[in-house]
């Protein structure tokens, strides 16, 4: 699954799950370049259940939107479990929503390398609770194309955040 008419109708689910719970969701995008967002917001009545999408696609717009830290990038690089969490959390905390999806990849055709090949993702869902924060990061290699890549990861991120209001 993951032309825009699933995407679309996996999208309604989630808005009438996050609705029915009460919940609002973030983003925090760089590879999908606010695709998250939009697949949420394409659905009428998203504006009760929708907080804020932050595209953050380069290195300085990760640390300037987001606080991500210079030095976490410079360790890790933009596509690691340590910058999507840092973003997760920041949108987070920015939004003041119950749930945030970040995500960092490299969806191609360049930029892959030996250890992070075209078609990695970093995923980090956090969530809020009375108490907490708890954040859950997930790595994925997706094959295809640059625009395959990416509806897979909008994909997975949505499916990501409707197991986590099951929870």
């Amino acid at each position: 699954m993951a032309d825009h008419d699933s995407i679309l109708r996996l999208a309604e689910a989630l808005v009438a799950e996050l609705a029915s719970s009460g919940k609002i969701v973030s983003t925090a995008e760089s590879c999908t370049g606010g695709w998250i967002a939009k697949a949420i917001t394409d659905v009428a009545g998203s504006s009760e259940i929708f907080g804020y999408g932050i595209v953050s696609y380069s290195n300085g717009a990760k640390v300037s939107l987001l606080g991500v830290k210079p030095a976490t990038l410079e360790k890790n690089g933009a596509v690691s479990a340590a910058v999507v969490e840092e973003m997760a959390k920041a949108a987070l905390d920015v939004s003041g929503s119950d749930l945030a999806v970040a995500v960092s990849g490299i969806a191609g055709p360049d930029g892959g390398s030996e250890q992070k090949p075209v078609g990695t993702v970093w995923f980090a869902w956090a969530i809020r609770d009375e108490t907490s924060v708890t954040v859950d990061t997930e790595c994925r290699r997706f094959a295809g194309d640059r625009d395959r890549v990416r509806q897979l990861t909008v994909v997975h991120a949505l499916q990501g955040v409707r197991e986590r209001i099951r929870q």
